[in-house]
């Protein structure tokens, strides 16, 4: 049976498309979002609401504390389960997110470097620390360039992963990753999306973090800082850092500036997913075509 895969920018109704097809069907969604299985991480990463889970069952959302270790190995594993669980009770399991690395994973594995080594992390975290995230970029760049040209310097995680690989085995990451050549499917799927043109994206990104800000989301970041998770991963995604700074900088939030920098950021982040996808099999489906879709054909 084929996967349904939904996958798009951040802020292209992923998760709407999802419970649409739900509404028609028993599907049961599993979420592919990085941040999404987080607890306590909810206004500013667009969980789905009470009504949508009622609609939908969803899967991988906040199965994780702010300060457990999460990497797309551990999720693809939790995510088979769920594919696997889904089908045993004869529902229809449909992946939806757009964490493209979750994604990659679940459906081709993942080349089999080294697993973690936190004394190298720590020593990581402290150059950028001491000398900021440019200087662990430049590091990567002079034993790993291909990787360093495809990873942006302020992904943090995914910068210090990739030099963590060459340090512990002295081949790079990019290497690693040709030998594997995700070419083996794990799963027979099918990559869905909804096809906005950039200049309705932005206007969507923008009403996006006007709704989540109008709904809470610096007091959500007001009490996760409180409650001791300044450093832990979710808190440096799209949006979060940018609250988060804010609000170490000692002076008045104004919402109007703040706005504009998360919206900045967001629109940097959708043009790196879109750069993934251009060279991805997605079947992009009209705007139009929300709230009248087809479930029998996207599903068979």
């Amino acid at each position: 049976m084929t996967l349904l895969v939904i996958v798009g920018p951040t802020a292209s109704a992923k998760t709407e498309l999802a419970v649409e097809l739900a509404s028609q069907r028993p599907v049961e969604i599993v979420s592919a979002d990085s941040v999404q299985v987080y607890r306590h991480f909810d206004v500013g990463t667009g969980k789905p609401t009470a009504l949508e889970r009622a609609t939908a069952p969803h899967h991988l959302v906040d199965c994780a504390e702010p300060l457990e270790p999460m990497d797309a190995a551990r999720w693809a594993k939790l995510a088979d389960d769920a594919l696997e669980d889904i089908r045993s009770r004869g529902r229809v399991p449909v992946v939806c997110g757009g964490s493209f690395l979750y994604v990659k994973a679940l459906l081709f594995g993942l080349a089999l470097a080294p697993p973690a080594d936190q004394d190298v992390r720590l020593r990581h975290a402290r150059l950028v620390a001491e000398r900021g995230t440019q200087a662990l970029h430049a590091a990567l760049s002079r034993v790993d360039p291909a990787s360093a040209a495809r990873l942006n310097a302020n992904d943090r995680v995914r910068v210090s992963r990739a030099l963590e690989v060459f340090e512990l085995t002295g081949v790079p990451l990019s290497r690693w990753q040709a030998e594997h050549g995700f070419a083996s499917a794990r799963y027979r799927a099918r990559l869905v999306g909804i096809g906005w043109s950039r200049e309705e994206l932005d206007v969507r990104i923008r009403t996006r973090a006007d709704a989540m800000l109008t709904r809470g989301w610096i007091e959500e970041v007001e009490r996760l800082l409180a409650a001791g998770y300044r450093d832990c991963r979710p808190m440096r995604s799209v949006g979060y850092r940018q609250i988060a700074d804010a609000l170490a900088s000692g002076v008045s939030v104004e919402v109007s500036p703040l706005r504009d920098r998360i919206v900045r950021a967001t629109r940097v982040f959708a043009r790196r997913q879109r750069t993934w996808l251009r060279d991805q099999p997605v079947q992009w489906l009209p705007p139009s075509m929300l709230g009248a879709v087809d479930a029998e054909r996207l599903l068979a």
